[in-house]
């Protein structure tokens, strides 16, 4: 198969978000006196978008949607300005974008991250690249594991879909991968395990950036 681009997820792929991400819902869990959790313990909450993380992260026994809601504000409000303290690129990826850039695939990224803060945190950490589409969570598209989102990347690419390759680290990914009918790559440095992935359709499962280079050579 001749792949023609590469569809990132963002959070656990290409950058390292979950202490950033954890400290900022710890401190809206703190300012209402619930109970906060270890960074180990969002790895496990991230990846359904931050609606569902801050549903994850609250008491069974306090969950309603007025606070969900109220506290998805306070999360937004709070992330916007502290999302770049802790965060950084994975080891390799930048060798790995630079590889696949100068072999001329195209590069786009797909996240549950609200649209907005996607696109801060691309133009902060991967500015250095050119991704021709990037697309965060909207209220007019479903989020992953939904193949809408995907399928859209492949239509503004040009690309049919299973002429990209999907690169995730949590079930979500694999999940949306399969649905729009791209080949689903899973890493290994993210958030998730080797057996989330292979149950959940990864074709071949990475432990390094630069493996991707082997794989597509």
């Amino acid at each position: 198969m001749q792949y023609k681009a590469v569809l990132f997820d963002l959070d656990g792929t290409l950058i390292d978000t979950v202490d950033d991400i954890g400290d900022a819902a710890n401190r809206v869990l703190s300012n209402r006196n619930f109970p906060t959790h270890s960074i180990s313990t969002y790895r496990l909450f991230i990846g359904e978008g931050v609606r569902m993380l801050l549903t994850r992260a609250l008491p069974e026994e306090s969950r309603n949607q007025d606070l969900i809601t109220a506290c998805l504000k306070e999360f937004i409000e709070d992330y916007r300005y502290n999302y770049n303290i802790k965060t950084n690129l994975y080891d390799g990826v930048s060798e790995l974008l630079d590889k696949l850039q100068k072999r001329g695939l195209k590069l786009a990224i797909l996240s549950n991250k609200p649209h907005p803060m996607t696109k801060d945190c691309v133009a902060f950490f991967l500015s250095r690249w050119n991704f021709d589409v990037v697309l965060g969570q909207r209220d007019s598209i479903p989020r992953k594991p939904d193949p809408q989102g995907a399928l859209e990347v492949a239509q503004k690419l040009a690309i049919l879909p299973s002429n990209i390759i999907y690169l995730g680290d949590t079930a979500i990914d694999m999940k949306t991968a399969l649905s729009a009918g791209m080949f689903p790559v899973g890493v290994l440095w993210g958030f998730r395990s080797l057996e989330e992935l292979t149950e959940n359709g990864a074709r071949v499962v990475i432990d390094e950036p630069m493996q991707l280079m082997d794989f597509i050579t």
